[in-house]
């Protein structure tokens, strides 16, 4: 999808750098908040609850010095029971190759058995591997992450550390230079405006996801996914039409709420973020229909966009 965003082409082809960088990290950990930081708008949708990012997600950075492929990606997790969870997985492990630099995001002041499975995760990747801690504004005393840190460079897993806030963008600046300085020089891949390789349709979806998981609750934002029927532009009007797909009749009738409440709610507010994305008037229907147990179903998962090629 291309948008007019911050930063200038090329202006020394022979000084100008471009490359890919991998976002990741358990569930949770702010990868999707760093993401949007550093592109200075929303792409990857953000919620509290775990597993908000399901599919890998570019978002592209172009300045005069180089272009920078940010490649968001789902948190890796222990507990993969569904082909759901475990297609999430596949994709954050596929994102550790054929990539220039990794920026592995850890929560500052704790460090679980998950984050110890990622690490281990990466022990035999070709490209660097910078440790980000994140979170840091929540630490009132710095000083107790001193003896992690210490210990964490003498195992020589890393390339670097930062300590960053992705939320409040404190260190981000740092990072960011740390980023390009270690990409190889070369022209760029993307044209100045385009600043992520998805499409309108799965933005749409996404942040209509994006609303329905802030206001259900329990396992149902996990048994819940969105797909994009109608998307026509004409007479000044954008036309979204989109299914909310679930596993049950009974969530059905949760999702959908009392008098419809929920799906209302929920759908005005999606129909504002994407008028704000796309810059343009949108009308927005969305139904909810039952895939039974499709979050455990290969061929339901392809059918709704979960390819491992995209």
């Amino acid at each position: 999808m291309s948008k007019v965003g911050p930063g200038q082409g090329p202006t020394s082809p022979e000084d100008y750098r471009c490359g890919y960088v991998a976002l990741v990290g358990r569930p949770n950990v702010g990868k999707s908040t760093l993401m949007n930081r550093i592109l200075g708008q929303k792409l990857s949708i953000v919620t509290a609850k775990p597993q908000t990012t399901r599919q890998r997600i570019a978002g592209i950075k172009t300045t005069d010095r180089g272009q920078i492929i940010y490649l968001d990606t789902p948190g890796i997790h222990l507990a993969a029971r569904r082909a759901l969870n475990r297609y999430m997985n596949r994709i954050a492990k596929a994102s550790f190759h054929d990539v220039d630099l990794i920026l592995f995001l850890v929560e500052a002041g704790r460090w679980t058995k998950q984050d110890e499975h990622v690490a281990r995760s990466l022990k035999n990747v070709e490209a660097p591997v910078v440790l980000v801690v994140n979170k840091i504004d929540l630490i009132a005393d710095k000083s107790k992450l001193l003896g992690f840190l210490e210990s964490e460079m003498q195992t020589e897993r890393f390339s670097d550390v930062y300590l960053i806030a992705a939320k409040s963008g404190d260190g981000v600046g740092d990072l960011e230079a740390k980023v390009l300085d270690s990409l190889p020089f070369s022209r760029p891949f993307y044209e100045e405006e385009q600043w992520t390789d998805r499409s309108e349709r799965f933005l749409a979806a996404e942040l209509i996801r994006e609303q329905l998981m802030l206001r259900l609750h329990q396992e149902l934002p996990y048994a819940t996914t969105v797909e994009i029927e109608e998307f026509k532009r004409g007479e000044g009007l954008l036309r979204i039409g989109a299914i909310v797909w679930v596993e049950r009749d009974s969530q059905k009738q949760i999702v959908i709420g009392k008098g419809g409440t929920v799906l209302k709610q929920a759908g005005s507010r999606a129909r504002k973020e994407l008028e704000e994305l796309f810059e343009e008037k949108v009308f927005l229907r969305t139904w909810v229909k039952v895939s039974r147990d499709w979050s455990d179903s290969e061929r339901a998962l392809k059918q709704f966009g979960y390819d491992e090629h995209s």
